[in-house]
């Protein structure tokens, strides 16, 4: 099993999702940034050096978030996904993906996303479903 983590990362109810590459495996579907962990890595270093390679933006993990496991034609992987923030004068540069969106939590389900990422799309939605049921 390969382990990889993803970066929820938050600004103004807004999320920053990635559109993997034609050339990629999974190519061309969106995803939660971020990459495989590294032997001696924690998965919040993992995260941190992640997002710096791939989007050249520093972030602050939050928290965690949720796991995801999926297996691919290629592999199983086990999705640690973490809340996270970055400096809102900061602006991610797409260096790894074809491309990168801000995109409001309720039209998530516009988007195609990779199999192991679904489950975060469908807990970050009830989470806000429950938040306005809240208020």
């Amino acid at each position: 099993m390969i382990r990889v983590t993803a970066a929820i990362i938050l600004e103004n109810n807004r999320v920053l999702i990635a559109q993997r590459r034609a050339t990629d495996q999974v190519a061309l579907k969106w995803e939660f940034p971020g990459g495989k962990i590294e032997p001696g890595e924690t998965p919040e270093q993992c995260l941190v050096r992640e997002i710096k390679e791939e989007l050249d933006l520093d972030i602050l993990i939050e928290g965690y978030f949720a796991t995801s496991t999926y297996t691919y034609e290629h592999g199983t992987i086990e999705l640690l996904a973490y809340l996270a923030s970055c400096d809102q004068k900061q602006q991610p540069r797409s260096l790894s993906h074809a491309q990168l969106q801000w995109v409001e939590i309720s039209a998530l389900v516009d988007y195609d996303f990779a199999p192991a990422d679904i489950p975060l799309v469908n807990k970050l939605r009830r989470d806000l479903d429950q938040s306005i049921d809240q208020n």
